[in-house]
């Protein structure tokens, strides 16, 4: 009878062929047999899902795929991911990185860390500080941090960087957090700030999250939300704040 794994990262994949690196996910799952891989092809139209296979046939036992026929969007994406490990696994802690791997597996393991006691929900942060190597276009973190400062703003509570793609649960968290479908394609991070805010209330939702300043953070190709997603993200927001602030319970 195989071991349960202790944890599952799920890595939602859209035409990701030339970013996913088969080296650096190999290294890593040589290293941590405790931990497994849940790519979710998100209706790749280039040779994604074949390159995913020849993982899957090299670790059986710790890499599997889930693949949607169209392409829904990385909240969609994320979310049937997370719902397919919870379902058929029995593991302790569960999240989820982009498929370009700029935070690294190892450093996903580093932050899951900090899962004790009360906390049950802890996400990287791209906090640029002496010691981190945080690469990022200046355009691309000057429109992030304006736009981090109104998600804060709109939140209710101190949050330096709620759109890394780096974030780690419980099990029993996660399956509250994504029992629900998000609201927004891209914005469904601000979602689940939402959802711990609702679920324990704004205090002890605080006390549960925990955010970790990243060692590394390096930016890889191109980014696929459009740039003309920036004046949509103010419309996600606004819906996003209108639904979460009046119907609380009924969102989870």
């Amino acid at each position: 009878m195989l071991e349960p794994p202790n944890t599952f990262i799920v890595i939602p994949c859209y035409n990701e062929e030339k970013g996913i690196t088969i080296k650096e996910y190999s290294r890593f799952l040589d290293n941590y047999h405790h931990a497994k891989i849940c790519f979710v092809n998100d209706g790749s139209t280039d040779s994604t899902l074949a390159l995913l296979n020849i993982l899957k046939k090299q670790y059986t036992n710790q890499v599997y795929i889930v693949s949607l026929l169209k392409n829904a969007g990385k909240a969609a994406a994320v979310r049937e991911g997370i719902i397919y490990c919870n379902q058929n696994f029995d593991h302790q802690f569960i999240g989820y990185l982009d498929a370009d791997l700029a935070t690294t597996l190892e450093e996903f393991m580093e932050i899951q860390k900090y899962i004790k006691d009360e906390i049950v929900f802890c996400f990287g942060s791209r906090i640029r500080k002496i010691g981190s190597t945080i690469e990022r276009q200046n355009s691309r973190f000057l429109i992030g941090r304006v736009i981090a400062t109104f998600i804060s703003h709109v939140l209710g509570i101190k949050v330096y960087d709620t759109q890394c793609g780096c974030k780690v649960f419980t099990r029993e968290i996660s399956i509250r957090l994504f029992k629900k479908e998000f609201i927004s394609k891209w914005l469904f991070d601000v979602e689940l700030f939402f959802r711990m805010i609702i679920l324990f209330g704004k205090e002890r939702a605080i006390q549960k999250m925990y955010e970790v300043p990243l060692k590394s953070w390096i930016e890889k190709g191109n980014s696929k939300v459009k740039p003309s997603y920036f004046f949509k993200l103010w419309i996600d927001l606004f819906q996003i704040r209108k639904k979460y602030k009046n119907n609380t319970t009924k969102l989870i």
